[in-house]
């Protein structure tokens, strides 16, 4: 089980996947178990969202995932 506290997720936080990549920044949390990221980084413009069981750590104005680049890609929902 991920400990950590939603309320460390902060907006504009860089997400990174456990490879070391970045794979976008935090727009907000959705609802209850996701986060949501910024469109700017897409280069389609569009926002993905994650889920919050993705989330390994937050720390240092980063939110750390569990999962690879290419996993994240593959298995975000795209808005």
């Amino acid at each position: 089980m991920n400990h950590f506290n939603t309320t460390d997720i902060k907006e504009h936080a860089s997400v990174i996947a456990s490879c070391g990549t970045e794979v976008g920044k935090v727009d907000h949390l959705e609802g209850q178990d996701a986060i949501k990221l910024t469109r700017c980084d897409d280069e389609n413009n569009e926002h993905h969202v994650i889920p919050l069981s993705w989330v390994s750590e937050v720390k240092d104005e980063q939110v750390i995932l569990n999962k690879n680049s290419e996993d994240v890609r593959n298995g975000w929902k795209t808005l």
